[in-house]
């Protein structure tokens, strides 16, 4: 486990994927802002490939994200893309509607980054969003990273083209939080 001010990373538990598949994925408007591709449903009991971790695969690490105080599950968090010769990787999460506004994205983020750069021994860590995702966009910045660049019109999400945003951080500029 991972222990950030507000929130814990830890392995995702097979009784966490029907609440963030409910939650995350079901809708298709939530579900096709997450995703880089089109939405589709997913049959009931089926192994969803956006939750279920296969332990094996290393260049993605998957955690849930629960609250310190309580343990409740607020989400999913992801180091994805790793490249152990460039030393580098992208952060993704997803946070429950109800969770959202708390404060816990920039928590998840500073968590990442202490995994990514200290457990891992990364060099750069990446975030890329939609670019009306403000509350990402906050936690990133909050935790250091800088906008490098806008990929225009890149993502088609429910009819329309949309704007990405891409986000950097080097570990040299990396300001730790206290996290374990």
């Amino acid at each position: 486990m991972l222990s950030g001010s507000k929130v814990v990373l830890r392995a995702r538990y097979e009784e966490d994927i029907p609440i963030l598949r409910t939650e995350l994925y079901d809708d298709a408007v939530t579900g096709s802002r997450a995703e880089g591709a089109p939405w589709r449903p997913i049959t009931p009991g089926a192994k969803d490939p956006r939750l279920f971790v296969d332990d094996q695969g290393p260049e993605t690490v998957s955690f849930s994200v629960v609250e310190r105080d309580g343990g409740a599950l607020v989400g999913t968090a992801t180091l994805w893309g790793i490249d152990n010769h460039h030393r580098a990787a992208h952060i993704g999460l997803g946070l429950l509607p109800s969770a959202r506004g708390k404060g816990y994205g920039s928590d998840v983020v500073a968590v990442l980054c202490h995994y990514g750069f200290v457990v891992r021994g990364l060099h750069r860590l990446q975030i890329e969003t939609l670019a009306d995702n403000h509350g990402m966009l906050r936690s990133a910045e909050h935790n250091g990273f800088v906008r490098e660049g806008v990929l225009r019109s890149s993502a088609w999400v429910l009819g329309e083209f949309l704007d990405e945003v891409i986000l950097g951080l080097l570990a040299k500029d990396w300001k730790p939080n206290a996290t374990s």
